[in-house]
């Protein structure tokens, strides 16, 4: 194959994808400096202009014409945006891997060049399958891979590998007859503000006062499967897995903070969202920070997920019918945050709230419709 004439241009008349020019080094080059970049690619750091030079002027040429590396240039609004490659394809499998330069992203063009990309892996050199991989926690290449309809994700301990550090790796592939649209949902974790609270995602600054809350000893006692001791370790852990929950379906979690210093004051996650059977109900859990208690923050919070629960999916809601809180049967304080926002004792599970010593009690079950809300 010659380069750069035989490459062929791809484009969905948004974004093109066409061969590589000596005009794409410098930006090229720019976009390697950037330190999302660095932080979830193997490119070298400090990346110098020689290795943009030799990257867009012989590694790629050298990929089209020995058949083991088909890469564009990514095009958008008459410029440069990144780069995206195909690789391997040994018995009708291989892999993408792409980049796309700080000033566009947020504006789609990633998710339409890989459909393109992956689109004539399929048609123009007869793959099989398209495997993505990335480093767990780069959540913007989960996303686009998502989107191009990716799926059937899963985690690899150590399955990459960063400048000779092993790192935890996704990886989720696509086939031929799949569609390359979104599977499942990716929930949004809104901020929603009123009442003198502020619902925000949890951030790694949360990790202290998420510590103090979950380590106190009435939250020990009614949340008997959190870790004891609940140290940092646990509460860094804890906000580093919300994002993942909201990724995959199954959760949206919120930080409770005051709305004037921005104070993490508790938690309030709608989960069981992608669960067996109905996708249409959530099941709401809650903890707060001690000093936060007996102020109303709580019952404040469940009315505001309500509300976001029941909004239509196309309104930028959860579209649930019904939601449930669940709770040991002598947790008062836990059942008068449902009661005050209008859920109906709906019946008692006998002995289904294990405690921490070992021991049992029973477990009462509130339910709220979309039906009830006037």
């Amino acid at each position: 194959m010659r380069f750069p004439e035989d490459v062929p241009v791809l484009t969905d008349g948004v974004v093109t994808l066409r061969a590589h020019t000596a005009d794409d080094v410098e930006p090229g080059y720019r976009l390697c400096q950037d330190p999302e970049m660095q932080a979830w690619t193997t490119i070298p750091v400090p990346y110098l202009r020689e290795h943009a030079e030799h990257y867009f002027t012989e590694a790629i040429p050298a990929g089209w014409r020995e058949h083991t590396m088909w890469a564009w240039a990514i095009e958008y609004a008459g410029q440069y945006a990144g780069t995206i490659d195909l690789r391997d394809g040994e018995g009708g499998v291989g892999e993408v891997g792409f980049a796309v330069s700080p000033e566009v992203r947020g504006h789609g063009v990633m998710t339409r060049a890989l459909r393109l990309a992956v689109r004539y892996a399929f048609d123009g050199l007869g793959w099989e399958r398209v495997i993505w991989r990335a480093y767990v926690g780069n959540y913007a290449s989960r996303r686009v891979a998502w989107k191009a309809g990716f799926h059937d994700l899963v985690t690899i301990p150590g399955g990459g590998r960063q400048r000779g550090v092993r790192k935890d790796e996704w990886v989720a592939s696509v086939t031929r007859d799949d569609d390359l649209e979104p599977r499942g949902r990716w929930w949004t974790v809104p901020v929603i503000e009123d009442g003198g609270i502020r619902l925000r995602p949890l951030r790694n600054s949360d990790a202290q006062r998420a510590m103090e809350a979950c380590a106190d000893e009435r939250t020990q006692h009614w949340l008997s499967g959190m870790p004891s001791p609940y140290t940092m370790a646990d509460a860094e852990a804890f906000i580093a897995s919300r994002p993942d929950a909201a990724a995959s379906g199954e959760a949206v979690a919120w930080a409770v903070a005051d709305a004037a210093t921005d104070e993490l004051l508790g938690n309030v996650s709608i989960f069981r969202l992608s669960g067996r059977g109905d996708k249409t109900v959530g099941e709401i859990g809650y903890w707060m920070h001690p000093d936060a208690r007996g102020h109303k923050v709580m019952s404040t919070a469940v009315r505001l997920v309500i509300a976001h629960a029941f909004r239509p999916i196309e309104d930028g809601g959860l579209g649930r019918r019904r939601l449930v809180v669940r709770c040991a049967e002598t947790n008062t304080a836990s059942a008068r945050v449902a009661e005050v926002n209008g859920f109906s004792l709906v019946g008692t599970e006998r002995l289904a709230n294990a405690r921490r010593d070992g021991g049992y009690e029973d477990t009462r079950t509130y339910d709220l419709l979309a039906t009830d809300i006037s």
